[in-house]
């Protein structure tokens, strides 16, 4: 379980960083989002033939509606998300996103049988709190927009992600990481299809931050993402995921230099003692 922790969270930090490198490709949001999710296809592929490793086809064959599921989930989420970026602020958009965790808590006791602590429910109280201070004032001032809806959009694929990949069992993560990140291309190849016309033009420096986008935060992280997530309760995934947002917001301030104000400090402080509390604080009674 720790180890599963471990990679989790450092999957999380990685995604982390998307927006970071994301910053170094000219590309439009959709395309970058095709791209990576390409190359993370074609690198968990390169792993499988040089591992010779095989696809458990009987175990996809059974649980091909699951697989299909998140899949579909990844690729509508991220195309939801990356429009939602590009209708509204960043900020609405992400605090919109991150709904998604709260939705698969309140499902996590009916489709999971995972009981509902005073420990979970005070550890979500203060990450939503601390997710309102880090990106409520850019929300406010937007207020309800297209942008936001697509947010919202984003949030419940997302849930259904989560919900799809904990319904799977018997494949490695590697497995269905592979199988997941070959429909989302699909989903987002036939969305560029409808809406853009002409080829990406990727301008030579562009290269080694697409591939590293693509190997590293997509292929490793989501193979670490996935592969740990099975092992965890949903209840966990869905409130440590916070740790995503907030560390693209610390790396945002370390790195690219951007001010943090007082309310965001603390709002990061809210997110990471919220997720902690409700993982390590022993408090199992009154369960509901």
């Amino acid at each position: 379980m720790k180890k599963s922790y471990l990679k989790y969270i450092l999957s999380l930090l990685i995604f982390g960083s998307n927006g970071i490198v994301a910053s170094y490709i000219a590309l439009s949001s959709s395309e970058i989002v095709l791209s990576r999710t390409i190359i993370g296809s074609l690198f968990l592929g390169l792993i499988f033939i040089i591992g010779r490793k095989d696809l458990h086809m009987e175990q996809i064959k059974k649980q091909w509606f699951y697989l299909l599921g998140a899949g579909v989930s990844m690729g509508a989420s991220w195309i939801c998300l990356f429009q939602g970026y590009q209708l509204a602020s960043v900020s609405t958009a992400t605090l919109a996103y991150y709904c998604g965790p709260v939705l698969v808590i309140a499902a996590a006791p009916f489709l999971f049988q995972e009981s509902m602590t005073a420990s979970k429910i005070i550890g979500i109280l203060m990450v939503i709190c601390g997710m309102v201070f880090v990106n409520g004032s850019d929300f406010l001032a937007a207020g309800w927009s297209m942008g936001l809806l697509y947010g919202l959009l984003s949030a419940l694929f997302y849930a259904g992600m989560i919900i799809f990949i904990k319904k799977v069992t018997k494949l490695s993560g590697l497995e269905s990481t592979f199988i997941q990140l070959i429909i989302a291309g699909l989903v987002i190849a036939l969305y560029m299809l409808c809406v853009q016309h002409g080829a990406m033009d990727i301008s030579g420096k562009e290269i080694i931050p697409i591939l590293f986008l693509g190997i590293v935060n997509t292929g490793v992280a989501c193979y670490l993402y996935f592969s740990s997530m099975q092992a965890l309760p949903a209840q966990s995934v869905a409130i440590c995921s916070y740790v995503d947002p907030l560390s693209a917001l610390l790396f945002s301030a370390v790195i690219l230099n951007e001010h943090l104000s007082l309310l965001q400090v603390v709002g990061a402080s809210l997110v990471l003692g919220g997720a902690a509390f409700s993982e390590l604080y022993p408090f199992r009674k009154n369960e509901i």
